[in-house]
């Protein structure tokens, strides 16, 4: 294919081999190769997918941000961040953005015992488009009442802790509140 010649705004990439290194109910990652848009083929490029999320930034009646505290073992450190958790659907039956507010309302009720009246969605967005397919589904949810105990999974150890706006700026400075998307929705939340 001549370089000169193609549409110089087509810049999609085609898939002409994919292996897939570790396919499980967690993850999908694979090693694939590229067509170019000028016909060279290269690789390896390595990409995943797994669940869509939510992020849920969730305030109580006196204006304090519930955020949990657990280990996260990509940087092997306890981190602070909003409650957030995976959308459960199948590849057939897919999923809509109901769908994901549903996942929103489940994950704050098990994350923290509570639940919220006023719900608000902020942005779906690419969770890392370089390397995987999944996205993020960011919401509010204000005047916040705990309702009940947590029910956290096998696998989760979290403590629910709240701070005001104030203190989670100076924790997102001072390198405190490690998560990138959900500063980004800290930061959504802050200007609507």
């Amino acid at each position: 294919m001549d370089p000169n010649k193609h549409d110089k705004e087509d810049l999609t990439w085609e898939e002409v081999r994919t292996e897939h290194l570790i396919q499980d109910g967690w993850i999908d990652f694979r090693r694939s190769d590229y067509r170019f848009p000028d016909g060279n083929v290269s690789g390896p490029f390595y990409s995943y997918s797994r669940k869509d999320y939510v992020v849920i930034v969730a305030s109580d009646g006196d204006g304090r941000y519930l955020c949990v505290r657990q280990f996260r073992q990509g940087i092997k450190e306890v981190t602070t961040e909003f409650p957030a958790g995976g959308i459960e659907y199948t590849k057939e039956s897919g999923y809509s953005t109901v769908d994901a507010l549903e996942a929103a309302k489940r994950e704050l009720r098990e994350e923290t015992g509570y639940t919220s009246d006023k719900w608000g969605h902020l942005l779906t967005v690419p969770s890392n488009a370089t390397i995987s397919d999944n996205y993020a589904h960011i919401y509010t949810a204000k005047d916040c009442r705990r309702s009940g105990a947590q029910s956290l999974d096998e696998t989760e150890f979290l403590h629910i802790k709240k701070y005001t706006a104030a203190q989670i700026e100076d924790l997102i400075r001072k390198g405190g509140f490690q998560q990138a998307v959900h500063i980004m929705a800290w930061l959504l939340s802050q200007r609507s």
